[in-house]
C-alpha cells in the first residue's frame, strides 16, 4: 500500500462517538502536503487509525451546505 501523509490543521467538530471510543469528525485536512480539505472519517480514540471517509473541497462544503439548508428535516 502506498504511503501517505496527512495534517489535521484543524479540528472542526466531533459528529458522534461510539460506544468503542471512535469518533466520527469533521477536520480540515492537508493530504500529502496538497490544499487542505474538510473531511469526515471516524478515527480510533488516540487518533493514530482512521477510517475510510470523504473529503470535500470549499466549494463542495459550500454545495452541501445549500443543498442541507434546503432539505426539511
Amino acid at each position: 500500500m502506498a504511503e501517505f501523509k496527512y495534517e489535521i490543521v484543524k479540528e472542526v467538530a466531533t459528529l458522534s462517538s461510539a460506544a468503542n471510543g471512535w469518533q466520527r469528525k469533521l477536520n480540515l485536512i492537508s493530504w500529502n502536503d496538497r490544499e487542505p480539505k474538510y473531511d469526515i472519517r471516524d478515527w480510533s480514540p488516540d487518533g493514530s487509525k482512521m477510517g475510510k471517509g470523504i473529503s470535500l473541497s470549499t466549494e463542495e462544503v459550500i454545495m452541501l451546505k445549500e443543498i442541507l439548508d434546503d432539505l426539511d428535516l
